[in-house]
């Protein structure tokens, strides 16, 4: 079993867009959306859920009024502004350190579980799809991402499988590092702007610094080709292969907004660029040991 990262620097370059073309020509494999934070790539994919499960991140503190003396200890402690003058401690400000829990001289403040969201197991057209959803202003994405990957993986072993596709989050923080560990190859989309090559800098030294085989493709290569020769050349300096060349065409606009995948909507010199580049993603997987 081989998995790839479908991940980039900054949100809106259009990674979920590829990764849903991606599903559709990719045969024998599970797909996951690790964006738990702002989960989309059902949008194109269209999955009907068959298996729903809650998800509980960090315990929150609660204040058990009757034991409570009111001594304000809690109160001094608390760096977060949680617990009000009242003793009531907003579970939304609450961030689980247990400091106020530890501090209590009467142990009136316990810590219980607190549901941050859902996962689920789905199918549809393209194959069986692991995804969550973290609730409303709710945190420990990076937890949720590691026990997404861990049901696709277990998911993609009792099918045999060949391969896991993880629409993978955006940016270099705590949800990418859960999405990183442990995968074959990491695919990169970037876009020919001063902030995409900026971001794909970052991102490349994430991978470089776990270890992780990475490969770059442009997408919307043709909006500014003088930025695209900036990319081609960072990554020709750092030894990153560029695996795709997408142009920016109103077929890719127009199967969006019919939450379709770009390969399946319509032919064309996109649809035609991705089909190309999943060959190459292909070929590295499978040359991998």
């Amino acid at each position: 079993m081989k998995e790839l990262l479908v991940i980039s620097g900054k949100g809106g370059t259009g990674k979920t867009t590829i990764m849903g073309s991606l599903a559709v020509l990719a045969k024998d494999k599970v797909l996951a959306d690790c964006d738990v934070d702002a989960a989309d790539l059902h949008l194109l994919l269209e999955p009907k859920i068959e298996e729903s499960h809650e998800f509980y991140g960090l315990d929150k503190a609660v204040i058990d009024p009757e034991l409570c003396t009111q001594c304000g200890k809690c109160l001094e402690v608390c760096r977060f502004g949680a617990i009000s003058e009242d003793y009531y401690i907003d579970p939304m400000d609450c961030e689980g350190c247990r400091v106020c829990h530890y501090m209590c001289p009467v142990e009136a403040i316990s810590m219980v579980k607190h549901r941050s969201g859902h996962w689920y197991i789905s199918s549809s057209n393209y194959g069986p799809l692991v995804h969550a959803a973290l609730g409303i202003a709710e945190e420990n994405s990076g937890l949720l991402v590691s026990l997404v990957r861990q049901k696709s993986r277990e998911l993609a072993e009792e099918l045999g499988a060949r391969y896991v596709l993880t629409d993978g989050p955006p940016g270099v923080g705590c949800p990418v590092i859960a999405s990183l560990a442990d995968i074959d190859l990491a695919l990169i989309v970037t876009e020919p702007t001063v902030a995409g090559l900026h971001d794909l800098e970052r991102v490349l030294a994430l991978t470089e610094h776990f270890q992780v085989p990475a490969v770059v493709c442009v997408n919307k290569y043709d909006l500014a080709e003088g930025k695209t020769d900036e990319l081609e050349d960072y990554c020709r300096e750092k030894e990153i292969e560029v695996v795709g060349l997408i142009p920016f065409r109103q077929e890719v606009n127009r199967a969006v907004i019919q939450g379709k995948p770009v390969v399946e909507y319509s032919p064309g010199p996109a649809a035609d660029a991705i089909v190309d580049l999943w060959g190459r993603v292909k070929g590295l997987l499978d040359n991998r040991e």
